[in-house]
């Protein structure tokens, strides 16, 4: 019974229905029993046997060729049903239904046999589908359009609107100044280049098209190198408010590093002696009118190297602790006109005034200012130059002239420790260095003295020691 079941067929022209692939379809057999055809939700007999039978007299009449269910209403397709529900245009469904009647019609005018699985539908979708993947489309560009204009936003004007704002989050005086700043490095930054492209890449000319598709304006990644030297935000942090990858935070760090130790170490900061005398405060011209530069060693904390020869060389005995040291010189004006590069925290101050080249922009009659740990007169004798530093007790107590002198230069000295401050005072300083960092260390610090001039000008106020 199954068997022979699974052997019928539709008798209908074009209709491929057979119990093989259809097994949940009913067939009946003609009164004649020689054929069989598939009908659905009709009255049937049921012989002794079982087997369903057409009611006697009865032939199958309706067919896809005479037009039959065209008067039967027809139930909403998926489509239709879900583009009501999200609210889809009007006017969408209204060519819908007008194209769905001119199927219709053109269909009933030419007579074509139709599948019986209400395939006639297909047309009608389909025309929807074009209208609304018309308007989405549309959507999507006014979309993007929008995006464009989001991304013209930058996140420096989100963060910074006031003087104030500007001096928080880039260590620049004014909004003037940050501005006039970057207009001034613009033309080089556009051909930034990163630099795991530049480890990356073995063609040197190469190197000379700028990286493309930067997630951040050019702006904005001096901003997000701001965000991290002055502010001293974790990378974590500044990755999160500027919506970019840890790794992108660290590559635009390093590469504005870089860039900018380039670009503004490329200027020469130290001075002429006419420039140095023209500058010079009335306490420096009345005191020592002969102080060409401010000598002073500073040191930043960094993290104990796990070999026990580079941990003997970084501890520092004055901090106890592990550093790097390095060698800055001001201008009696207070303008840093010398940075040294980092060294190990266990040199001396004399050793590290002999490595830096400060004793080579020396000249004959000139007089350097320090304290009483750099003892260099020696080495300053032979270039010519004379060492102002405040005079050793001899004896119990000092002499009422060496008591004023001590206090004369240290009135003026404490330019040098003001000068220092201002470097800092950029927060990536407040924490420990990681061991990371070692490679661009130099960069960041020599890149911090730097900027810090943009403050402008230091001063004695008076004669009262600031």
């Amino acid at each position: 019974m199954a068997a022979a079941a699974r052997s019928c067929s539709c008798s209908v022209p074009g209709c491929s229905t057979s119990g093989r692939r259809q097994p949940y379809l009913s067939f009946h057999a003609f009164l004649d029993g020689s054929k069989h055809s598939a009908s659905l939700g009709r009255a049937s007999n049921a012989s002794e046997s079982g087997r369903k039978r057409l009611k006697a007299n009865t032939t199958p009449t309706r067919f896809p060729w005479n037009n039959w269910g065209d008067d039967q209403p027809r139930r909403r397709s998926v489509f239709d049903r879900v583009n009501t529900r999200l609210g889809v245009a009007e006017g969408v469904q209204a060519g819908a239904e007008s194209a769905a009647e001119e199927n219709d019609q053109s269909a009933a005018s030419n007579h074509k046999p139709a599948s019986v699985h209400n395939y006639a539908h297909a047309g009608v979708v389909d025309a929807a589908a074009v209208q609304t993947i018309r308007l989405l489309e549309a959507k999507v560009r006014d979309l993007e359009g929008q995006l464009r204009d989001l991304s013209c936003i930058l996140n420096i004007n989100r963060y910074c609107a006031t003087d104030d704002e500007f001096r928080f989050y880039t260590r620049f005086p004014s909004e003037k100044v940050f501005w006039s700043f970057w207009k001034s490095i613009a033309p080089s930054a556009s051909r930034l280049v990163y630099w795991s492209r530049a480890q990356r890449t073995t063609d040197v000319m190469g190197l000379e098209k700028p990286s493309p598709n930067r997630r951040l304006q050019l702006v904005d990644e001096l901003f997000l190198y701001c965000c991290r030297v002055a502010v001293g935000m974790k990378e974590k942090v500044i990755a999160d408010i500027f919506g970019i990858s840890t790794t992108t935070v660290s590559r635009v760090i390093i590469t504005w590093a870089n860039y900018l130790f380039l670009v503004l170490g490329s200027e020469p900061i130290w001075i002429t002696r006419e420039r140095v005398q023209a500058t010079m405060p009335s306490k420096f011209a009345q005191y020592c009118p002969n102080v060409r530069v401010i000598l002073n060693c500073t040191e930043i904390r960094c993290e104990a190297p796990s070999s026990l020869t580079l941990q003997s060389e970084t501890f520092s005995n004055y901090k106890n602790t592990n550093t790097f040291k390095g060698l800055i010189g001001i201008a009696p004006c207070g303008v840093i006109t010398f940075i040294s590069k980092l060294y190990t925290g266990s040199i001396s101050d004399r050793e590290i005034t002999q490595q830096s080249g400060i004793l080579h922009l020396l000249q004959p009659g000139d007089a350097c200012m320090a304290d009483k740990g750099f003892v260099i007169d020696n080495m300053l004798s032979e270039v010519g130059a004379t060492l102002i530093i405040p005079p050793f007790k001899r004896g119990t107590r000092f002499s009422r002239e060496d008591t004023e002198k001590t206090q004369s230069i240290a009135r003026l000295r404490i330019l040098v420790e003001r000068a220092i401050r201002r470097v800092k005072e950029y927060h990536i300083w407040d924490n420990t260095i990681p061991l990371t960092l070692s490679g661009s260390v130099n960069q960041l610090w020599v890149t911090c003295c730097l900027m810090s001039n943009y403050q402008g000008p230091l001063d004695v106020k008076g004669d009262v020691p600031v």
